[in-house]
């Protein structure tokens, strides 16, 4: 990704600056619930260890998946573009986590570290039966296993939080405000009593100083549950179970979900659908499962990332390459164009503008002028998903 040059950055307006890195989701859970499975299938290869044992990925695994989008293959099409850019998610494969990992258990000191690196959670649970397949707590029960993994995270918080307080009592001239002694004791409290940090009510102040502890269960999250084949399309008990505990939880203070959900997928499956080359043959294979060929367990989850990280992307389209640019819901034209190049951001004038409809309508920039469908939009315009945009500038 490129970036914004430092001293742009200083002086940008904080609702024009510009993300410093590429955003990233964690692959959490259990040993042997499928993720290292399900992480190869993401990134479409099969460099992650997935051996039948607990703790046999130390190290976590980054990977870049593209995002499935068939808008901008139809841009290219129109276009004659030469080449084609989805936009793309970045994924870390954390290795299993085991109950007292807050303490040090199955090295969990170093896998929650590599969680707070993250900037959103799949908690991926196993809700599937295999005599083969080792149970590192000898029975499938999803809600369990996500009963584990919540609270590890939130004991880890808690832990936090207490190092936080303690700081400030010992320090002989405490630089610590009143309203963080205040919104520290109300974290405290929310997860003491079993919920995650992101359900405390919190302003603009409050949730600035709390980001800087990179709290575990501030980080929205996705239960990916990972269920057998012939119960991708509408679930089984494990599943079902899951479903009906995460929509037992409360998120946020007003008690509503703040992105939380349940995404069926089969790990199993889809590593045997990235290896089929063949789009005749994909089709046929999700067909045969029951499956339409939009209902890949991966673009579901590809695109429930995208809401829960508030992410979107525009398209810049050409003869010689047509290409989505993955932005955070609301930026302005500035920081989109900062995507494509610093100099861009820089010396912006003007932004064209026109929907992706009308593009594949009108089929190239000229025809779209001509019928009068192109906008020209400033430095204050937030771009939306699916704009095709051409930026001006110095």
């Amino acid at each position: 990704m490129l970036l914004v040059s430092l001293n742009t950055l200083k002086h940008l307006p904080k609702q024009h600056q510009i993300t410093k890195r590429t955003l990233m989701t964690g692959l959490v859970g259990l040993p042997n619930v499928g993720k290292s499975s399900l992480f190869n299938a993401l990134i479409n290869n099969h460099q992650a260890a997935a051996e039948n044992y607990p703790f046999c990925t130390i190290d976590p695994n980054k990977g870049i998946a593209p995002v499935s989008d068939s808008t901008l293959d139809a841009l290219a099409l129109v276009a004659g573009s030469k080449k084609t850019i989805p936009a793309v998610l970045e994924f870390l494969d954390i290795a299993g986590l085991v109950e007292g990992a807050s303490k040090g258990e199955g090295l969990g000191n170093k896998f929650l570290g590599n969680i707070r690196e993250c900037d959103a959670i799949i908690h991926v649970v196993r809700c599937f039966e295999d005599d083969d397949i080792i149970h590192v707590e000898s029975s499938v029960d999803p809600v369990r296993d996500a009963e584990v993994i919540n609270i590890e995270l939130a004991l880890s918080d808690l832990e936090q939080i207490e190092k936080k307080q303690n700081k400030s009592k010992r320090a002989k001239q405490t630089t610590t405000t009143a309203m963080e002694v205040e919104v520290l004791q109300k974290v405290y409290d929310v997860l003491g009593e079993g919920l995650p940090a992101r359900s405390v009510s919190m302003n603009e102040e409050e949730r600035d100083f709390i980001k800087g502890l990179h709290l575990l269960t501030m980080k929205p999250q996705i239960f990916a549950a990972n269920v057998d084949d012939m119960s991708l399309g509408d679930g089984n008990k494990f599943s079902t179970a899951l479903e009906e505990y995460v929509a037992s939880q409360t998120f946020d203070a007003e008690g509503t979900n703040v992105g939380d959900g349940v995404v069926l997928c089969s790990a199993k499956f889809e590593s045997e659908l990235v290896s089929i080359d063949d789009v005749d043959e994909r089709a046929e294979y999700m067909e045969m499962c029951g499956l339409s060929s939009d209902e890949s367990g991966l673009e579901r989850l590809s695109k429930s990332c995208y809401d829960l990280l508030r992410l979107s992307h525009y398209y810049t389209v050409g003869p010689e390459e047509a290409r989505a640019w993955t932005i955070t819901q609301g930026s302005t034209a500035p920081v989109a164009a900062g995507k494509i190049h610093t100099d861009i951001c820089d010396g912006f004038i003007r932004a064209d503008v026109v929907g992706s409809e009308e593009m594949l309508r009108h089929k190239s920039w000229t025809e779209c002028k001509e019928h009068g469908v192109v906008r020209s939009e400033g430095k204050d315009y937030e771009v939306q998903h699916g704009d095709c945009v051409l930026f001006h500038h110095r």
